[in-house]
């Protein structure tokens, strides 16, 4: 590690100790801005969910090579496991951060509710973290010369991979269970009852990509010699699983009659083609190219683009697609930044501890002097100009800087928690949720075969002692400002299908669509 880096992480480490006695000082109100109305924020969104998925690589390998016999893909077995255990590490420490009182997380083993999914993840990441401590163990006990362990976990090898994959594909696709009983809360274009399917399919690919991402850096960084025709062979599985989300996301969405609320301009959608554009379609398009599978650069790039829409999912999941149902503009708080970027940076610092002290690429490893030796230096590396890439890390770079200037912004209809009506500005006794002023006379405009005017009225739909705006805002209707209307009329066909007022106007929860004098008013 250069003197440079070397500074960066004691910095780091500095910042994040600092911020530590912060957090367990005065607790999650000194140290974060999560509240009542948002709970769940940057620890939970990034730390654990995006944390358990990256690691899904370790037993997607390990059941490739010991499972299935697929032994071409071993000499990236090794690492693979290690980053997901030290995943799994990283992942309980910052749990400790965001539970209220880190002291008791020994509860659930003694206390545990068989019928909470969330039971079931705690479990399973427990039960997990163990069977990777045991997976990873013969490294150091090579170390330490221990044979007699060694031939006993050797044993029992087989067994451990088959339980390390029943826990995680449980555990992976529960995540996603987490979010499917808040139907009214998540943004339609994330809320659906398939949640578990696409966490598991895209920590798959997620966790895949990783496995190249730290194949590159280990080769800059270490020395190892980079397998280009096992990282081929990883990014065409990558491809068919990114197909396989984003077609079946698509038909998903469009069952759901949501698929309309993506072509709105709204924080949300622009979220939302942030993770299906960059981490999607074109890491799905650029893996598909030859000349970027030859090219390690290419690869690397590629794999960057996965990991970072996977980002974005988890973090549209826990975060973006719950702002406008809290009516919490919900940012995360610098110590809440220095903690996560903190327990990213142990996690190098930890790899790198193990590639030195431990055989973590086996013969596969090159002296980093034997670096520049013509031969080790693969001729596919010079295929992909400079100058592109460098094209497309500068779009991803502004494509995530626009992204990040729409999550500040408030969600449509409703002030931040404690605001003021009047100014916007914070206060300390105003209620957690603001309705905006109510637009009264709504008129709607007309088909040509409309029998009259449809003018909507607040008053006889909303319940003011305790409204609930998101049960026609999140998904149908947008909000509207300054007396502004809607600029194409509203289609019987829709309503017919149960769509815009046919939602409620099904003759069950309101009266039916088809009692025209209701709403139309004669001319």
């Amino acid at each position: 590690m250069s003197r440079f880096w070397r500074l960066v992480f004691w910095t780091l480490s500095a910042l994040f100790a600092i911020s530590a006695l912060i957090r367990f000082g005065g607790g999650l109100g000194a140290a974060t801005n999560l509240s009542n109305e948002f709970p769940w924020g940057l620890w939970i969104g990034f730390d654990i969910l995006v944390g358990v998925g990256l690691a899904a690589g370790g037993f997607v390998i390990a059941a490739t090579v010991h499972i299935f016999q697929i032994k071409k893909y071993e000499p990236l077995a090794r690492s693979v496991v290690l980053t997901a255990f030290l995943g799994y590490l990283l992942v309980i420490i910052a749990l400790m951060f965001d539970i209220g009182r880190p002291y008791r997380i020994w509860h659930p083993l003694v206390m545990g509710n068989p019928h909470s999914v969330m039971f079931e993840v705690a479990l399973c990441v427990m039960l997990y973290t163990m069977v990777l401590a045991l997976e990873f163990s013969p490294l150091v006990l090579k170390r330490l010369n221990l044979k007699a362990p060694m031939r006993f976990i050797h044993a029992i090898y087989l067994p451990l991979v088959v339980i390390g994959v029943l826990l995680s594909t449980l555990h992976q696709s529960s995540l996603g269970t987490l979010f499917v009983i808040v139907p009214n809360k998540l943004h339609p274009l994330w809320y659906t009852t398939l949640l578990p399917v696409f966490f598991f399919l895209s920590a798959i690919a997620a966790g895949l990509a990783m496995a190249i991402f730290e194949s590159f850096l280990s080769y800059r960084a270490f020395g190892k010699r980079l397998e280009q025709d096992l990282l081929e062979g990883i990014s065409r599985i990558i491809v068919v699983l990114l197909a396989v989300v984003l077609v079946w996301r698509a038909i998903d969405l469009d069952d759901r009659d949501a698929l309309h609320l993506a072509f709105q301009v709204t924080p949300e959608s622009v979220m939302f083609w942030g993770e299906m554009g960059l981490g999607l379609i074109l890491p799905m398009l650029l893996f598909m190219l030859p000349k970027i599978r030859a090219s390690h650069g290419g690869l690397f790039f590629a794999a960057t683009l996965t990991i970072m829409g996977f980002i974005i999912n988890r973090l549209n999941v826990s975060v973006t697609g719950f702002a406008q149902s809290s009516g919490v503009n919900y940012v995360p708080s610098l110590i809440e930044w220095l903690v996560t970027i903190g327990i990213v940076a142990f996690g190098f610092a930890l790899f790198g501890l193990a590639v030195q002290h431990l055989d973590v690429f086996g013969p596969e490893r090159v002296g980093k002097s034997e670096l520049r030796i013509p031969q080790l230096v693969p001729t596919p590396l010079r295929t992909i100009p400079g100058k592109p890439l460098l094209g497309l890390w500068a779009l991803l770079l502004i494509g995530f800087v626009l992204m990040g200037f729409t999550m500040r912004r408030p969600a449509e209809g409703t002030l931040a928690a404690g605001a003021d009506e009047s100014t916007g500005v914070a206060t300390a006794h105003t209620p957690a949720r603001v309705p905006l002023s109510l637009i009264d006379g709504l008129e709607f405009p007309m088909a040509e075969d409309s029998p009259g005017v449809v003018v909507f009225d607040h008053d006889s739909h909303v319940d003011f002692d305790e409204p609930e705006c998101r049960s026609c805002h999140v998904s149908d209707f947008a909000i509207v400002h300054d007396a502004a209307v809607p600029s194409a009329p509203m289609l019987m066909e829709a309503m017919d299908e149960g769509r815009l007022c046919g939602r409620c106007h099904d003759d069950e929860t309101a009266f039916g669509v088809d009692e025209c004098e209701l709403c139309h008013e004669e001319e």
